[in-house]
């Protein structure tokens, strides 16, 4: 009777957790419904707040999740779209009631290329004559790249400023598969393919060593040569400074003219009061991101009917079908035949933003472009990433254009699969037999070494596919297969060096390579607009995906409790087997 009684609490409760989720949804529903028919009004003497510490990604829905402020129904860190970035940094320049900005971006999570837009849209808003400011407690990298343009800089006396420059650090996994008795089993084609190093090496092989000191020298080299410009330095007394850790302390940061002032909050506050000829006791007007997005601009985009079509490509190509940051081959065809079939879009620009992936997978999207190209003009446009699967998505491009900081390249194939047989066997005493009708009825296999005939297959397999992926990349950059392939084998570039090398046509962001679309389709300037595919996801319709994400987290939590994060890791491992055109595995430019 006892045992009942609680079912019959626990349903209770249940039906009345369910019912207030219900009205909180529905209050939310309302709420979205609401505020996006609001008008919002910008006052006199008003400072856009632009907060950039938090994950950017290309495009992102404007309607504002009214739930955000609830943790139970925020999902994960609110991201942000550069398209929205630079769309309000545009309609701030023109706003008359805006007087300047308030720049946050201590720890932006973004690379560098998208991070160059940003910063060259801010470049283009201060053309207005309106200021930027910035206060920080403690700037990354990155985040004071994008500072270095503010006109006045405060940073913490207890703050600190990390300028010491680029550095890129691998995760290798052999000592660990040695210690399980698992077996790496590797095919690849390229002395610089070096994302099967972690699997069978304990530190970087020379090849890999000197392509990686090259491109993180040439984007170091380029960030500081914009901050030397920005603040009215030299190149060479930045680079003693970065050496010397010069500019960790806030007294360094000031002596060495990286920053403007040493300040609190107040401090900073009482300055921008004095730019906005405010009194001291009166308040400053802030407008934020998502609120400023609801403000009509002045200059509304031409009502042409003629689009210039933006199809996004953005994280690892994982094979026909991808979800939030990876990019599935028949999700990208299906946007790829939406806008090539739209008569009112006159060209196409690929925004691509990836690592690789999938070999299959980019050489159906390869495809694609080439019919594309036929039709209307296709311009590929790179963002943090356009290397190996990502180059083989651009190459069939008429033009290709990259960010100077864009990592791209890294043009060659290899294939992986993990032997776990002694594993299984020495470790959980498991082993396995088989029966087959053919020779090699149960290839590849997972739990048996591969015969030397297997093997040698599996290496074929891998050159005809590096020869595939080189023929197609020498006829799309007309160049000799002689001289693509001295600028293949695996070897990644910044956009810089592949512009130099042939591999990019043109150093630019994702509105040179509009106009360039605009160009080739014979547009005049203000006769074309701009339309995404595919539609970025509403904030019900991502809160709905964050759900599912950290259901299968907590899932994998309470069946592996601390082992999870590894559990997660083997599975990401276990995606990855087969043929791939990816770039070095897990490298993050710090």
């Amino acid at each position: 009777m006892l045992q009942f009684l609680k079912y019959v609490f626990a349903t209770i409760v249940g039906l009345i957790l369910f019912t207030v989720v219900a009205i909180v949804l529905l209050l939310g529903v309302g709420a979205a419904i609401g505020s996006s028919k609001e008008l919002v009004e910008v006052k006199e003497k008003t400072v856009l707040k632009l907060d950039l510490d938090k994950p950017i990604v290309e495009n992102v829905a404007e309607d504002e999740n009214p739930l955000k402020n609830l943790t139970s129904f925020s999902g994960n860190a609110e991201k942000i779209g550069l398209v929205q970035i630079k769309d309000i940094l545009k309609k701030a320049a023109s706003e008359k009631n805006i007087k300047g900005i308030y720049l946050q971006a201590h720890y932006p999570m973004a690379g560098y290329a998208q991070v160059e837009e940003i910063r060259n849209a801010l470049l283009e808003f201060k053309k207005s004559g309106k200021f930027i400011y910035s206060y920080g407690e403690a700037y990354s990298e990155k985040g004071y790249y994008l500072t270095s343009v503010a006109d006045k800089i405060y940073l913490n006396p207890a703050g600190g400023l990390d300028f010491n420059g680029i550095s890129v650090e691998y995760t290798f996994f052999k000592g660990t598969l040695d210690k399980l008795d698992i077996k790496p089993v590797v095919f690849r084609v390229g002395e610089y393919k070096s994302a099967v190093e972690p699997f069978i090496r304990e530190n970087m092989s020379d090849a890999n060593k000197a392509q990686t000191t090259s491109f993180i020298n040439s984007i170091n080299n380029y960030v500081f040569s914009n901050i030397a410009k920005a603040r009215g330095l030299n190149v060479d007394d930045l680079k003693k400074v970065a050496d010397d850790l010069a500019a960790y302390k806030p007294s360094g940061a000031l002596s060495n003219k990286l920053i403007t002032n040493v300040g609190y909050y107040d401090e900073f506050e009482s300055d921008l009061k004095k730019e906005l000829k405010l009194n001291s006791k009166d308040e400053i007007e802030f407008i934020n991101y998502s609120k400023f997005l609801k403000v009509k601009a002045s200059d509304e985009a031409s009502e042409s009917e003629n689009k210039i079509a933006i199809v996004v490509g953005e994280g690892e190509i994982v094979g026909s079908k991808g979800g939030d940051g990876t990019i599935g081959s028949d999700d990208f065809v299906k946007e790829l035949k939406k806008a090539r079939d739209d008569k009112k879009v006159k060209a196409i620009v690929l925004r691509i933003d990836s690592p690789g992936g999938s070999s299959l997978a980019s050489d159906v999207m390869w495809r694609e472009v080439e019919l594309t190209r036929k039709v209307k003009p296709v311009i590929a446009s790179m963002g943090d990433y356009a290397a190996s699967g990502g180059y083989y998505m651009a190459m069939a491009a008429d033009t290709i254009v990259a960010q100077p900081t864009t990592i791209t390249g890294s043009i060659g194939i290899f294939a992986q699969f993990f032997n776990f047989e002694n594993f299984l066997k020495n470790k959980l005493g498991i082993t396995h037999d088989r029966v087959t009708t053919n020779a090699h009825s149960d290839f590849p296999s997972v739990t048996r070494e591969l015969t030397d005939f297997e093997k040698s297959w599996f290496q074929n397999s891998v050159d005809q596919g590096y020869e595939t992926f080189t023929g197609k990349a020498a006829k799309g950059r007309h160049m000799s297969i002689e001289k693509l392939k001295s600028l293949a084998g695996g070897r990644v570039w910044t956009g810089i060096e592949a512009k130099q090398n042939g591999l990019v046509d043109v150093l630019g962001g994702v509105q040179d390579a509009v106009r360039i679309a605009a160009k080739k389709a014979r547009l005049k300037e203000g006769d074309y607009g701009v339309k995404y595919f595919p539609k970025p996801k509403s904030w019900y319709e991502a809160l709905m995906n964050n759900a599912e994400e950290e259901t299968e987290a907590k899932l994998l939590q309470s069946q592996f409790g601390e082992l999870s994060p590894y559990v997660k890791e083997i599975r990401k491992l276990k995606s990855r087997e087969g043929i791939l055109a990816l770039m070095p595995y897990k490298m993050e430019l710090k």
